[in-house]
């Protein structure tokens, strides 16, 4: 290790998303954000519905370009650490060279759904489509040539830690996601991992502790960044775990929603919240307690289509949406154009219900779209609560958090008022202030996360309070929702 300067108060988060790697340099010093910058990509073409795969060098390739933007002008000795925020669940598979075997399935990847079910009626507990355990069987039954050349399984953050330090390692947060991990005792599952593959286990690395670094800058690392070899890197986590420390979920009482692709419902616990049914998932943070959370994985992407539709932007259709009374007229969008986790339809479209002269409209298929993937998030908060989880104020994140029509409708479906976070780019955020902790821990102090992160954490405006009328509309729409999910699908 070579120790920067001193006085270097610089830390740089990196989240690798599934749309673009973002990447925020903050100063702990003076509690600011210095640079930020983004670098967007796509999925990889040509494949068959339900496969949904990215190369890894594609994430490299945009750490190292975002790295580039960020840095310009920095002296390097004045950056003391590095975090890793990454997209979920993601199987990321090396050979004995430590090559990447095939391109990694992602989260939203549903076409290892009969390998979900065979697993989860195994193991009696849920396994979703999207976890990595279902992943790894599918490869092990449908390309046993390039399973037989595995010799490491990593998930995106993982990986890109890896090629920063050189060391292979997993955290709980992350691994929690996996399908093979035991949230209670914070320890990977070996009867699960058995189930899969009896091979398995000696492909996993090292789980980390919290706080504990993932290692420091190699000499190739340090040329990827333009830093100094000897950099801390923290341990990292997926993004969701990053985003509860950049929101400030890094104590109990404090619910998030993130609007992004995928939405997200999570909140700190200090013991593990476990859902019989397995629609909250029973994930452990990154920073030693718990994050049960909802993931739903339709959310901007649904607004997204109708923009594209009617080559509008958002503002214009934001506005025309406005004037649209709640309930759209009668219209219902069940938004589950990617399939869906909860409920979980992995191989579910969407249905557009209560269609009439005049509906199909932009107005009134924006707010459709809009309250339709709230309804599924409310109807995931709903299980949150019957869980034990109090809910009194709800903070938003994420890029859809500045439209002021949605969060307006969220708060109505919430029933709670919701504010909006300073910084959207929770993930990224968090990530470097993981960093900042990890630090600070390596030098002997004795701080928790949730202290490093209080003055980064920052409410935007006023909080949105949620209108009478609208609650009580929403709530009838929210029975009606459930209602017809049930009807053409099964689900409750």
């Amino acid at each position: 290790m070579t120790p920067n300067a001193p006085s270097a108060t610089l830390y740089l988060g990196l989240d690798v998303g599934t749309q673009s790697t973002k990447a925020l340099l903050i100063d702990t010093a003076n509690k600011i954000v210095v640079a930020r910058a983004q670098h967007g990509y796509g999925l990889l073409a040509g494949l068959p519905p339900g496969h949904m795969e990215q190369h890894p060098d594609t994430w490299i390739e945009a750490v190292q370009l975002v790295a580039q933007q960020v840095l310009r002008g920095i002296d390097p000795a004045q950056v003391a650490g590095i975090g890793v925020s990454g997209q979920q669940h993601g199987c990321v598979v090396l050979d004995a060279e430590d090559r990447v075997v095939r391109p990694a399935k992602l989260w939203c990847d549903t076409s290892t759904a009969a390998e979900a079910q065979e697993l989860s009626r195994q193991l009696g507990q849920p396994v979703p489509a999207g976890f990595t355990a279902s992943k790894l069987l599918w490869l092990r039954r449908h390309e046993p040539a390039n399973w037989e050349r595995v010799r490491a399984v990593l998930l995106p953050h993982d990986y890109v830690n890896f090629r920063l330090t050189g060391r292979k390692t997993m955290e709980a947060g992350d691994a929690s996601g996996t399908g093979f991990f035991a949230a209670r005792t914070r320890t990977f599952d070996l009867a699960a991992v058995a189930r899969i593959d009896p091979r398995l286990a000696a492909m996993l690395p090292p789980l980390l502790q919290a706080g504990e670094p993932a290692g420091f800058l190699s000499a190739a690392g340090a040329q990827l960044l333009s830093l100094r070899p000897g950099t801390p890197v923290a341990a990292g986590g997926g993004d969701n775990m990053m985003a509860a420390i950049g929101s400030g979920a890094t104590r109990p009482g404090v619910v998030v929603v993130s609007l992004g692709t995928s939405g997200t419902v999570f909140t700190h616990s200090e013991r593990p919240v476990i859902d019989p049914h397995g629609l909250i998932a029973p994930f452990c943070s990154s920073t030693g307690g718990w994050l049960p959370l909802l993931c739903v994985m339709n959310l901007t992407g649904v607004a997204e289509e109708v923009r594209a539709a009617f080559g509008l932007d958002h503002e214009a259709l934001t506005a025309a949406a406005a004037q649209v009374a709640p309930g759209c007229g009668g219209l219902l969008w069940l938004p589950f154009l990617d399939g869906e986790r909860v409920p979980d339809l992995p191989t579910a479209t969407g249905t557009l219900l209560g269609m009439r002269h005049g509906l199909l409209r932009p107005g009134h298929l924006y707010r459709a779209a809009l309250e339709g993937t709230s309804l599924n998030l409310g109807w995931g908060l709903d299980r949150m609560r019957a869980l034990g989880i109090a809910v009194g104020e709800v903070r938003l994140v994420g890029g859809a958090a500045g439209n002021a029509l949605w969060r307006q409708i969220l708060a109505c479906v919430f029933a709670v008022p919701v504010v909006r976070l300073a910084e959207a780019e929770a993930a990224a955020l968090g990530a470097a202030l993981q960093a900042a902790w990890t630090v600070r821990r390596l030098a002997g102090e004795s701080v928790s996360a949730d202290a490093v992160a209080g003055p980064f954490v920052r409410i935007e405006g006023a909080a949105t309070a949620p209108e009478p009328q609208g609650v009580a509309a929403y709530r009838e729409l929210a029975t009606r929702f459930r209602g017809e999910v049930g009807r053409l699908h099964g689900a409750r």
